[in-house]
């Protein structure tokens, strides 16, 4: 495949030289002097010096997979921020001596984001993660119980209070204005931070990124444990097992793969496939590890449908025809084994329903319950987003429709409602958000075996998918492969992207040789074959049709 433009031809990504560094600007007492000046309640931890192809392992991580390496060379710091009450977040940032005069925020991880971070200096950002006031990841909800304040920053204020000390940060340390142009990237649960920053902050960011983002925090976490519901009690007649699930993947694929007009091992369409279950249907002769009962088919449709409830209100959506060879990694599993049990983390503990909740309790009164107390103020539901787009900014949003821990259902559903939103207001929601449906991906990242479906675009946690030295796209750092790039073209040159090409490679750790690549068109767009040439060739689609 012919390799495209390389990063440095690109007119828009201009690195500026910053000054050298040295023991003095890269010092805890350097940060500190900057925050003082400011007036800014917050103590600068540590400082360190990071040599060009260095390492940055803050935690001491045993595995080189959990922390960046081969970075530029750099300057990182740790601030720990007081917030109210008894709550504190912790900011880090690195700064890479050749600076681009741009900031790139990523979204939380389980705490800072050192990794995503350090994908982004290789661009030249200065790059920031917080921890949004806790420790670990948010499932450990015990975080939560008697912190209200860290729940708030945990919901959104974190991230802004973190903006605001990072701008501050990257002005001091660069004497400058700060950065030029910010952005914002994240994925899941880093995906809604992003999101609810751009709804409660329009001014913080230029271009918002947006994978497979866990928004409806209030609905999507109770969908999580409701999906558990249709399989408990484990071992029910009811429960399909585990051993199905590659079964059902491959009958999916079967009778869905042609239904998109190319026979190729990708579903393209699952909303549009038409799919008869009853294929798999048990009958006298069958082997039962490779059936369903009438039961198990009921639970699947179950599982293939709406969470619809009370008055026929709209909960949540379904997963996807694709997605089932993830439901054990998922949230559907085996009803009440172990593997589940954190689905109750945001009921129990966020919601403060307690320990003696259990899944039977589950009905529309605790959906209500969740919508009326909206912990944190966390789900990031504000569809009028035109403040974001008067101000300029730009949003891309994107979503693998093999994903079975956040339905890309959820996704469609917010555009939708954002476009009808801002329309009245005199905006034309293409102007500024573009979504992305990405056949075959699962949940941020990666394809089912069967399927070897083009994923990567370079958005939030793939990088580290081929190493944590890797950025943006192995032999196509351009805007049309590279998602990073293309918000950045969006925002400073205008040219918005009509499509993005997905990549997978032969073998996800070399990353040297490509497998396939496909175009991503932006939604309701879909990608078509033209009939013609290497159907695994990107150039021999067209963005024609619309789910």
């Amino acid at each position: 495949m012919r390799l495209q433009a390389p990063l440095a031809a690109l007119p828009f990504v201009g690195f500026t030289a910053a000054a050298a560094l040295s023991s003095t600007n890269c010092s805890a007492a350097a940060f500190q002097k900057i925050i003082d000046a400011n007036g800014t309640q917050a103590r600068v931890e540590w400082a360190t010096y990071v040599p060009a192809g260095g390492s940055l392992n803050p935690l001491n991580y045993t595995s080189a997979t959990q922390y960046p390496t081969g970075l530029p060379e750099s300057c990182a710091v740790q601030v720990n921020v007081a917030s109210e009450g008894n709550s504190s977040y912790l900011v880090g940032v690195i700064f890479p001596s050749d600076w681009n005069g741009r900031m790139l925020s990523a979204a939380a991880g389980g705490g800072i984001n050192w990794v995503d971070m350090g994908t982004g200096t290789h661009y030249g950002f200065a790059a920031v993660s917080s921890n949004l006031g806790h420790v670990g990841i948010d499932t450990a909800g015990t975080w939560a119980i008697g912190r209200p304040e860290a729940v708030i920053d945990w919901g959104y204020r974190a991230w802004h209070g973190t903006t605001l000390l990072a701008k501050l940060l990257v002005a001091g340390h660069y004497s400058s204005s700060g950065p030029k142009y910010s952005y914002f990237y994240g994925c899941s649960t880093g995906g809604r931070q992003s999101m609810k920053n751009m709804q409660e902050y329009p001014d913080d960011y230029d271009g918002i990124i947006a994978g497979a983002p866990a928004w409806w925090t209030t609905h999507q976490q109770l969908w999580n444990l409701k999906q558990t519901t249709y399989q408990a009690p484990a071992n029910s007649s009811h429960t399909i097992p585990e051993t199905m699930f590659s079964v059902l993947a491959a009958e999916v694929l079967k009778q869905c793969d042609p239904q998109d007009g190319l026979t190729d091992t990708i579903i393209s369409n699952p909303q549009g496939c038409v799919f008869n279950p009853l294929t798999l249907a048990c009958n006298a002769t069958s082997d039962p590890s490779t059936c369903l009962t009438a039961d198990q088919l009921t639970t699947l449709a179950s599982i293939y449908s709406d969470w619809i409830d009370t008055n026929q209100t709209f909960v949540y959506s379904h997963v996807f025809l694709g997605s089932e060879s993830s439901w054990l990694e998922g949230n559907i599993g085996l009803g009440e084994s172990s593997t589940i049990d954190q689905q109750y983390w945001f009921i129990r503990d966020l919601m403060g329903l307690g320990d003696s909740f259990v899944w039977q309790d589950l009905d529309f009164e605790t959906v209500e319950l969740a919508d009326k107390l909206n912990p944190g103020n966390a789900t990031a539901g504000q569809y009028d987003i035109s403040a974001f787009a008067d101000r300029g900014g730009k949003f891309i949003h994107y979503h693998g429709l093999s994903d079975s821990y956040v339905s890309p259902g959820a996704s469609v559903h917010y555009y939708d409602r954002a476009s009808s939103a801002v329309k009245p207001k005199g905006v034309e929601v293409d102007d500024f958000y573009r979504l992305f449906l990405i056949p075959g991906m699962e949940h941020c990242f990666n394809t089912p075996t069967d399927m070897n479906a083009p994923w990567y675009i370079a958005g939030a946690d793939q990088a580290s998918a081929i190493n944590t030295s890797t950025w943006s796209v192995p032999g196509y750092k351009d805007a049309k492969h590279d998602v990073i790039l293309a918000m950045m073209a969006w925002v400073e040159n205008g040219t918005a992207p009509e499509e993005l090409v997905a990549t997978v490679w032969k073998n996800i750790s070399t990353a040297d040789e490509v497998s396939r690549q496909r175009p991503v068109c932006k939604y309701p767009l879909q990608a078509k074959y033209t009939g013609h040439g290497d159907p695994d060739e990107s150039a021999n689609w067209g963005c024609e049709g619309l789910y």
